[in-house]
């Protein structure tokens, strides 16, 4: 969560409301830590992290997106940014589709 609110602060983006969701909630066994917030802006952001050992494959985002949609039913409304943290590799067509569909990716190390 460090590296994930430092991101945010060199971006100077600020949060009014910031809250995790658990995988629980939406229906989800995936090891996930997933957040919603509001910033400052009127913007809402969904922030997924994901620690994991293996390469993020398609079907890695086909199960993302699922889970996206999920939590925009959870919420009762769509997010403005969507925000993957990822510990792992990920696999360079995974990563342009993310792209296209208006994941933003951070990749941590």
């Amino acid at each position: 969560m460090k590296d994930t609110s430092q991101y945010f602060a060199k971006k100077n983006i600020l949060f009014k409301e910031l809250k995790e969701i658990l995988p629980k909630e939406l229906n989800s066994k995936k090891k996930i830590r997933i957040f919603v917030g509001s910033s400052t802006d009127l913007k809402f952001y969904a922030i997924f992290v994901l620690a994991s050992k293996s390469r993020f494959i398609k079907k890695s985002s086909d199960e993302l997106e699922n889970l996206y949609n999920l939590l925009v039913n959870h919420q009762s409304h769509n997010f403005k940014v969507k925000t993957l943290f990822i510990q792992s590799e990920i696999c360079s067509k995974t990563k342009q589709h993310l792209k296209d569909t208006g994941w933003t990716i951070v990749e941590q190390k």
